[in-house]
C-alpha cells in the first residue's frame, strides 16, 4: 500500500499531466524582443523585431519545416498577401529551427522574395513565444502573432493547417485600433 504522500505525489503527477501545456503567449502579453539570423531574396542580414516595431505592427509567424508541404503552402500564401499586410502598414517575418542556408534558399522559392525567415536554431525564440510544438520539440508550431508596435500581443492563432492564418492575421490587424496599428 502507497504511503499517503507517495499517493500525493502520483495524483500531483497526474494532474500536471492533464494539465495541458501553455499554447501560446496570450492578448496583452509582452514578446521577447529578439535579433536572429534572416534570408530575404536569398541573402542573409541581422533581423531586430525592436527595429521592426517601430515602423509598426509585425506579424510574427512560427512553422515547423523549410520546404515541407504545408510550410511551403503558409509561406506562399504570405508571399501573395505581402502587399495587403504593407497596406496595413504591418510586416511579416517568419521563423523556424531551420538551419539559415535552407532558409535563405526557402525565401526565394516559398517566400518569393516578399519577406524575411529567421533562423533559430537555439530554439530560443521559439521558447520565448511559446512556439515549441509539444508532439515534436525540436521542431516550432505553426503559430501566428500580431505585434503591436508597443511590443505585445495583439492576437495570436495556432493551427497545424497552413489555410486560415494569413486571413486570421490580416483581420487581426484592420481590427487593431489605429492608434495602435501606426505610429
Amino acid at each position: 500500500m502507497l504511503s499517503i504522500f507517495a499517493r500525493a505525489t502520483l495524483l500531483a503527477g497526474a494532474v500536471t499531466m492533464a494539465t495541458p501545456a501553455a499554447a501560446a503567449l496570450d492578448i496583452g502579453d509582452p514578446v521577447p524582443k529578439f535579433t536572429a539570423t534572416a534570408a530575404l531574396g536569398g541573402k542573409t542580414f541581422r533581423y531586430s523585431l525592436a527595429e521592426a516595431l517601430v515602423k509598426g505592427p509585425v506579424v510574427v509567424y512560427f512553422f515547423p519545416a523549410a520546404d515541407s508541404s504545408d510550410c511551403s503552402i503558409e509561406a506562399h500564401a504570405f508571399a501573395e498577401a505581402i502587399d495587403q499586410f504593407t497596406a496595413l502598414g504591418a510586416t511579416v517575418i517568419g521563423v523556424s529551427a531551420d538551419d539559415i542556408d535552407t532558409l535563405a534558399k526557402f525565401s526565394v522559392k516559398a517566400c518569393q522574395s516578399r519577406f524575411p525567415v529567421a533562423s533559430d536554431q537555439s530554439k530560443t525564440v521559439i521558447q520565448g513565444f511559446d512556439a515549441v510544438m509539444q508532439t515534436r520539440p525540436d521542431f516550432a508550431n505553426r503559430l501566428s502573432y500580431v505585434i503591436a508596435p508597443n511590443g505585445n500581443v495583439a492576437y495570436f492563432y495556432q493551427n497545424l493547417n497552413p489555410d486560415k492564418h494569413v486571413e486570421r492575421m490580416l483581420n487581426a490587424l484592420r481590427a487593431l485600433p489605429k492608434a495602435t496599428a501606426a505610429r
